[in-house]
């Protein structure tokens, strides 16, 4: 089973077990997360959302807090003895996916419902 999921503005696949890197999320190494905007189920019986996916949510516990390699803007004005340099570095979470958990919604069987109304 997978599932695609929504968080920091971005979509990711996601299957048991995986270790995915996103957008800084809130919490300690360790801890456990609910991330409950669930796109779309897949498996046997796939199912998808407008836009979520009512009662699914994936469970994940964080690996890793930290902060990406750095990325350096520079900006030069040719002729003018004039540039700019400067550096950032995205702080990022990452995560191991312990389980996916869709709502399934109980249906009667034919005989549950006939019994339910006398027939």
């Amino acid at each position: 089973m997978f599932a695609v999921i929504r968080t920091g503005g971005k979509q990711y696949t996601v299957a048991k077990d995986d270790v995915l890197t996103v957008e800084r999320l809130d919490g300690d190494v360790g801890a456990t997360l609910t991330l409950g905007e669930v796109l779309m189920l897949g498996g046997s019986s796939p199912k998808t959302g407008l836009p979520l996916v009512e009662g699914a949510s994936v469970m994940a516990e964080i690996v890793e807090q930290g902060r990406g390699e750095k990325v350096v803007a520079f900006k030069k004005k040719r002729r003018k003895n004039t540039h700019r340099k400067r550096g950032h570095r995205q702080p990022f979470t990452k995560l191991k996916i312990t389980a996916i958990h869709g709502h399934e919604k109980h249906e009667p069987a034919n005989h549950e419902m006939e019994a339910a109304h006398g027939a």
